[in-house]
């Protein structure tokens, strides 16, 4: 891991018998992204998380999609969880808590973070297809999960409604993105740390 924090910056390379992954994560960037993954569903939705949390990715990630994408999603979430916990340090100044609805269409998403260090996942979502393209919709749990207990942020995900599950769960990237970005955002009324217990 190579951390450079007065950045809020983070890179990881994690190699298995599974997948090799390379990744780097900004928290105060553009919305800058350079995606190459074996999964093409899961580089769009890394694309919009990145533009709408203004976060600066850049993913390079082989698996054994031969088989299916389910390692290769898992490994990207583990890895941009530990970017993430990394860039942010110890946490001064952030906002901490963010609640973002997001609209695609026809769909709504809510996303609710508090980063927190102590990891929990709540998800809430019913898709109208178990597909979209060749992409399983249940790897969009899996990746937040992932994504949530190796950041160590509590994370809760709820898809409203829709009717289209690509929107449904572009919706929920979007909104994953913009309340990232606030939640991570630094507060300059905030001395050291949001919380009671002085630490993060």
């Amino acid at each position: 891991m190579d951390q450079q924090n007065s950045e809020r910056r983070a890179s990881i390379s994690r190699k298995t018998n599974e997948t090799d992954i390379q990744l780097t994560f900004g928290v105060d960037g553009t919305g800058v992204s350079e995606l190459e993954t074996d999964v093409p569903f899961l580089n769009h939705m890394l694309d919009l998380f990145a533009k709408h949390g203004q976060f600066d990715l850049k993913v390079t990630a082989k698996g054994d999609i031969e088989i299916d994408d389910h390692h290769t999603v898992e490994d990207i979430g583990i890895c941009l969880g530990q970017t993430l916990r990394e860039a942010l340090g110890d946490k001064k100044g952030i906002k901490r808590y963010a609640n973002v609805f997001i609209p695609m269409d026809e769909a709504l998403a809510q996303v609710v973070i508090d980063v927190s260090n102590r990891p929990h996942f709540e998800y809430r979502a019913e898709y109208p297809s178990s597909q979209v393209g060749s992409f399983s919709t249940e790897l969009v749990h899996e990746f937040l999960w992932k994504l949530a207990l190796e950041a160590r942020i509590t994370l809760h995900v709820i898809v409203h409604y829709g009717q289209n599950t690509h929107h449904m769960i572009e919706a929920v990237f979007k909104a994953l993105g913009r309340a990232l970005d606030e939640a991570t955002s630094i507060d300059p009324r905030v001395t050291g740390v949001p919380s009671t217990k002085g630490v993060l």
